[in-house]
């Protein structure tokens, strides 16, 4: 009698695909799925121009989900970015107003252009070398240091718009950046720099050493500090990475705008969070795509549109958006349990 043992995985078994590329592709074809759902559900949907529009409408979200992922994938979070946002648009409008405003609002620092733009960044970048401090230096919790950087960059805003907004005595050149069109299309500069983001982002994530470093520290960061990696200095450039990209998204709403608002951006750091988890990306650490946050930033921006289409109140988006995190996170570990099975 001779005793035979089944191996579901034979020795030397190579899957073709990597369990990050296998995710990638299920959110991508859940948010293919749900198009399609909404096309026949929502009248007129189904149009090339509004599968356009769910991209260019959400460039800002999806700009500031780069750096959310890249973080979530150290094993950190950044809730800071909504308030980045609100901050350097608010300091790039107060830094180019001119000196002789008839009252506050309408009275600023009277520099240039280009200077009231790079200072506007700095105090972006000032709030990412914050959260790196606490974070890295005196290792408080991500979430909590940057929940409060977060409050802090907005109540700044707050306090130089005087919880209103600046929109008065501007530079003409001031809204150029935020409205210019590309190509001789309707499409925008923000729209094609947040597709140039995506695709550096993504070489840095699969080809450079950056990227691959920044997996090794989420999945295991005991044995990246043992291997030699400087941890601390690494998350500190994630940190100034992502308030960078905050920065430069609050600046080309205040250019659209032409206004500082201290409110713009809220929530979008949360909104941020989400589409990073839809796509794919661990909130442990250590796994997740910048490709799968795009896929996910199209499956919220589907959700989003069809409600809107639906005629249903906007109170029923946050729990649609709720439902579509519970539901992404429950398919992904049923998905990846099966596989590893």
């Amino acid at each position: 009698m001779s005793l035979v043992t089944k191996s579901a995985k034979p020795i030397g078994h190579k899957r073709s695909l990597s369990d990050e590329m296998f995710i990638t592709m299920l959110v991508a074809s859940v948010a293919v799925g749900i198009f399609l759902l909404a096309s026949v559900l929502v009248p007129n949907f189904f149009q090339w121009q509004n599968l356009i529009n769910l991209v260019t409408n959400n460039w800002a979200v999806i700009s500031l989900g780069i750096g959310v992922t890249f973080l979530l994938v150290s094993g950190n979070f950044d809730l800071s970015v909504g308030g980045i946002v609100a901050l350097s648009g608010v300091l790039s409008v107060w830094f180019v107003q001119s000196t002789g405003g008839v009252n506050a609002l309408s009275t600023g620092l009277g520099m240039p252009y280009w200077l009231g733009v790079i200072c506007a960044l700095g105090g972006a970048l000032a709030i990412g070398g914050l959260n790196a401090l606490f974070v890295v230096r005196f290792r408080i919790p991500s979430i909590i240091v940057t929940l409060g950087t977060m409050m802090v960059a907005r109540g700044i805003a707050q306090v130089i718009t005087q919880g209103s907004q600046r929109n008065t005595n501007l530079p003409d050149e001031f809204g150029f950046l935020g409205n210019l069109t590309m190509f001789g299309t309707s499409i925008r500069f923000p729209v094609v720099l947040m597709a140039f983001m995506l695709i550096v982002a993504v070489i840095i994530e699969r080809k450079m050493v950056f990227g691959r470093i920044t997996y090794w520290i989420g999945a295991n960061p005991i044995a990246a500090t043992l291997s030699g990696i400087d941890k601390a200095k690494h998350v500190t450039y994630l940190y100034l990475f992502s308030s960078g990209i905050a920065g430069v998204v609050g600046i080309l709403l205040s250019s659209e705008f032409k206004s500082g608002y201290s409110n713009r951006g809220m929530l979008m750091e949360f909104d941020a969070l989400v589409i990073a988890l839809l796509g794919g990306v661990a909130i442990a650490g250590g796994f997740g795509s910048v490709v799968g946050m795009f896929f996910g930033a199209i499956i919220l921006a589907v959700v989003t549109s069809a409600t809107t289409g639906l005629t249903l109140s906007p109170d029923w988006q946050f729990i649609l958006k709720a439902v579509a995190v519970f539901l992404a996170i429950m398919t992904q570990t049923w998905a990846l349990a099966r596989r590893n099975r």
